[in-house]
């Protein structure tokens, strides 16, 4: 004859702990695009599939630099750098890199990116150049 489990037994057989899998992502991903946007306050970075869906990103201001050292060339290495390490992690071979801006990140972001292993198949500059502006100032009269 078979005993009858107490509740307390049935809950422990049945609520077994799953191992929960790290971070896997959904879909494989071998390359995708890099933007840089490096202005003179800040530099973003964000991981896109070729699609145009962000992956991930990082700026200077989120790894906690604060005022004008966020517009340094380290603070942008150091994003370029962390980008490049989630990239890894997720097996990307290459990317294409998208430049916007004139700050004094546009290169070391992409430097960082690149020490992680990734191949850098183009780099495009996306800055915005007005065609002609908006109007001038009137003379001032002395």
């Amino acid at each position: 004859m078979a005993t009858k489990k107490t509740t307390t037994e049935e809950i422990k057989e049945t609520a077994a702990p799953a191992a929960a899998p790290a971070r896997l992502p959904k879909k494989k991903i071998i390359s995708g695009t890099l933007h840089v946007e490096a202005t003179f306050n800040n530099t973003k970075v964000v991981f896109s599939d070729k699609s145009g869906a962000t992956i991930f990103w990082s700026s200077a201001g989120s790894l906690g630099f604060k005022g004008a050292k966020k517009g340094t060339p380290f603070a942008a290495s150091k994003v370029g750098e962390t980008v490049g390490e989630k990239a890894a992690a997720l097996g990307i071979k290459d990317a294409d890199v998208v430049v916007k801006g004139v700050g004094s990140g546009r290169e070391p972001a992409i430097r960082g990116f690149m020490a992680h292993g990734m191949e850098i198949t183009g780099i495009k500059d996306a800055t915005p150049v007005p065609h002609n502006g908006p109007k001038a100032k009137k003379p001032r009269r002395v």
